[in-house]
């Protein structure tokens, strides 16, 4: 160990290379309930470095797990089996705006909002927009295909990326797609996003950029039962509009909420919806206004319309916080990241009261209603003994009851090790052979965050039936 922290530090610099418990306490964390120690943790301030790590790494037989700014919510960042944590927040330039062809050349440690803010002189954006937008970072985005409020119209991560410098695990440094929106081959891109850092580390990115929208119309929907909001949103999207984010807050979220951000929502609905239109002012004039008498139809009691833009930054604020805020109520919480059909989201929604009851715990729901991926938010005190247990067996019956209603165990979040275990429900052994057979052929072994998507156990069995796997050993990906 003492000959790996001292190749680092040469690499790196010495204040760039962490060994001390004290140092490392930060990094066993990120915005799971997962917890796990790296045994160094090592900077990079650029692709050499990046680079030079793997390298080094591999020489000694150590993994190395990449990290962004430590947001993600499935413990995809947390080193499962110790080695090396690679934070890639050193790495936060904007190296290029391509107003012309619509493109920004960017570093993984950028965050996410500030490539939106570099690139608004241009009349432009970066559409996908996390919740936790304004502290994510892209490489971390990239990693988990993250998604936002707007993937409702314009998706998630993979839509918005048109390649990627990346460091392979002999050290090499090649590019998957290009600037272009338009490449040839295999697209190895969009293998890698969504990955979570196990075959690869992201050192640049080329992300798409969209215009301004002409006119942008918010709106608040409020409604006295969860059911009604549920069912307005099925009339929306049943009516032939797209908006560009359907959001549902319910009761107690908004409870959490309203003290704390003052966004303006009624502390005694049972539900809202933030429903958001935007693009040329005449359609959006006209959808806005037919969103507005659907909600009435179906017993919105109150339909409000943001009248400036610090209206509705104020209503976004609300949505945008909800997390923190829930943690008013309780001083710890699991969110969760289920998808279901937006035709099951009123079923969803009453078995999770249902499992809340069943298990004693409050759940709050915060989610992107309009592509039925749900956040429920379970809160307990992790102080108190068994509640960290009894809240992830919720949060797995929570799982299960998305997949029986012919849902996915995640939209956004990404599988790290939160959801693992669950893989073999909705895939089976020849699926999660094929998904295997990439580590291979990118000679990752256990190069890049291993532990992480494939569940482990005497289920996946049949993944070491696979000559290349048996090969490797299926250490090498559970």
């Amino acid at each position: 160990m003492e000959s790996l922290i001292k190749e680092l530090r040469q690499a790196l610099g010495r204040r760039y290379v962490m060994e001390r418990p004290e140092e490392l306490l930060v990094y066993e964390y990120d915005g799971s309930v997962e917890r796990g120690a790296p045994q160094i943790v090592a900077v990079p301030a650029d692709t050499e470095q990046v680079s030079r790590v793997v390298s080094i790494a591999r020489k000694h037989g150590v993994p190395v797990v990449p990290r962004g700014a430590g947001t993600g919510l499935s413990g995809g960042a947390i080193p499962a089996k110790g080695g090396i944590l690679m934070p890639l927040t050193r790495m936060n330039r904007i190296l290029e705006i391509d107003a012309a062809e619509r493109v920004a050349i960017v570093e993984p440690g950028v965050v996410n909002i500030d490539i939106s803010k570099a690139a608004e002189p241009y009349g432009l954006r970066y559409a996908p927009d996390p919740s936790s937008q304004k502290a994510c970072t892209i490489g971390g985005n990239v990693a988990e295909n993250a998604g936002g409020p707007h993937c409702l119209a314009y998706g998630v991560t993979t839509n918005h990326v048109l390649g990627m410098e990346t460091v392979l695990a002999d050290g090499s440094v090649v590019w998957v797609g290009g600037r272009q929106h338009e490449s040839i081959g295999y697209d190895l891109r969009g293998v890698l996003i969504g990955s979570e850092g196990t075959l690869a580390v992201t050192t640049k990115v080329a992300v798409r950029l969209q215009p301004l929208p002409e006119m942008v119309t918010t709106m608040l929907a409020i409604f006295q039962e969860e059911d009604e909001a549920g069912a307005a949103v099925s009339a929306i999207i049943a009516s032939g509009i797209v908006p560009a984010a359907i959001e549902m807050m319910d009761k107690l979220t908004i409870q959490a909420v309203e003290p704390a951000i003052h966004a303006g929502y009624p502390a005694d609905a049972g539900a809202v919806l933030l429903v958001e239109v935007e693009g040329l002012r005449e359609s959006v004039a006209e959808e806005a206004a037919e969103v507005q008498e659907i909600c009435r139809a179906s017993s919105a009691t109150e339909v409000r319309v943001a009248d400036d833009p610090a209206e509705r930054e104020r209503l976004w604020a609300g949505r945008k916080t909800a997390l923190g805020a829930l943690g008013r109520l309780a001083p710890s919480y699991y969110l969760l990241d289920g998808v279901v059909p937006r035709s099951r989201v009123l079923d969803a929604l009453r078995r999770i009261r249902e499992i809340s009851q069943e298990y004693g715990l409050p759940i709050a729901n915060v989610f992107h209603a309009g592509d039925g991926n749900l956040h429920p938010c379970i809160l307990f005190d992790e102080r108190i003994p068994d509640e960290l247990r009894r809240s992830k067996e919720a949060g797995g019956a929570i799982l299960r009851a998305c997949l029986d209603l012919g849902g996915a165990l995640s939209g956004e979040h990404g599988v790290g090790l939160e959801k693992q275990e669950y893989m073999d429900l909705c895939f089976t052994n020849a699926d999660l052979d094929a998904m295997a057979r990439l580590n291979p052929g990118f000679a990752s072994g256990e190069t890049f965050n291993p532990g992480k998507i494939f569940p482990s156990g005497a289920s996946c069995v049949e993944l070491l039936q696979h000559p290349a796997i048996a090969k490797l050993g299926l250490d090498a990906f559970v």
